[in-house]
């Protein structure tokens, strides 16, 4: 199948059925760039997928749940080349009988992950064989994830929705190079993999905020490691050992970008650019995700973020031989638009 056909939710459910029969082998590919999916250090080159629909939206504001799950569908096969979207869901399925889904709520509605982006994932993956209960979608705080319309669930059959102080924090202290944190236990203890779903903005002080600055939700002392533009702060905090090893795929809300002013929501300076990002390499998805927004802010007369003293360059350390994260050399990265 093309994989930039659309998919409605009920052709995904036919398929779930027909796809039973299709051999192991239906994903030609398989794509696991990068330290944090694979667990190990960069390969040669690595993919980032870009999925967009102009349509996406029913209203203003509001997404369209069906358009969502068509984007979200186009940009998984792509990303993992199968025949279908249900095998490739079925190879996110496998990544961890627990999957928690990391959101960015810290901006409340406008720029932080969409409750529909979350909800589409969570469907699919429960059609993909998930149990709803073994699915949890987190945050730093319980507020933080209200404030962006998402509901508390501590328990219950359907997937749980918490912050970091439902579970709390572990009592030891993980260091990495110039990094010592507390993890939360919802990712140290609930959690055998992590779908990243950052948003695509603009931050006043590290540059951009999208794949491996999310992670500063997973530690209690995030203020700590904002200085030098957070490098080396930010790929630090991605090589401790439950982030490096559980983080297995990134799916960036990129239906809003905030290209300045962020990590707020000034929706003076917030496009819709209808779309999402897909990569297992953290730092080939923040190395593409910095150059959407770069270019944006050009076009709209805004300096380059280096020429406001505050370039990213904790992209290129995660990609160094130190932290090994992922790719940070443009030549290097494989991008696919559906």
């Amino acid at each position: 199948m093309d994989a930039g056909r659309r998919v409605s939710r009920r052709s995904f459910s036919r398929w779930s059925l027909a796809g039973l029969l299709l051999p192991a082998g239906a994903c030609r590919a398989a794509v696991e760039q990068g330290g944090a999916a694979a667990g190990a250090g960069p390969r040669d080159r690595s993919k980032v997928v870009i999925a967009r629909d102009e349509k996406v939206r029913s209203g203003r504001s509001r997404l369209d749940e069906a358009r969502v799950l068509d984007v979200l569908d186009r940009s998984l096969q792509a990303y993992y080349d199968c025949d279908s979207p249900l095998e490739a869901w079925r190879r996110v399925a496998g990544l961890g009988k627990v999957i928690g889904l990391k959101v960015n709520c810290l901006a409340g509605r406008g720029a932080s992950t969409h409750r529909e982006l979350a909800e589409a994932v969570c469907e699919r993956l429960q059609q993909a064989g998930v149990p709803a209960k073994n699915i949890v979608i987190w945050d730093r705080l319980s507020s933080d994830l209200e404030s962006a319309g998402f509901r508390i669930r501590e328990r219950g059959e359907k997937p749980r929705c918490i912050g970091n102080e439902i579970d709390g924090y572990d009592s030891e202290l993980l260091a990495y190079g110039r990094v010592g944190s507390l993890v939360c236990r919802t990712l140290t203890r609930r959690c055998d993999a992590v779908i990243n779903l950052p948003v695509l903005k603009d931050h006043s002080i590290a540059g951009v905020t999208i794949a491996l600055k999310n992670f500063f939700g997973a530690i209690h002392n995030p203020n700590k490691y904002h200085l030098n533009v957070g490098d080396p702060y930010v790929a630090d905090v991605c090589m401790l050992a439950p982030i490096r090893t559980k983080a297995k795929l990134h799916i960036c809300d990129a239906f809003n970008v905030q290209y300045e002013g962020g990590p707020s929501y000034l929706p003076q300076w917030s496009w819709p650019y209808n779309g999402l990002l897909v990569s297992a390499d953290p730092v080939a998805l923040d190395t593409i995700g910095r150059r959407i927004i770069e270019e944006k802010r050009a076009a709209e007369g805004f300096p380059s973020l280096k020429e406001q003293k505050r370039e990213p360059t904790y992209i290129a350390t995660a990609a160094d031989e130190k932290h090994r994260l992922g790719i940070a050399d443009p030549g290097r990265i494989d991008v696919v638009e559906v």
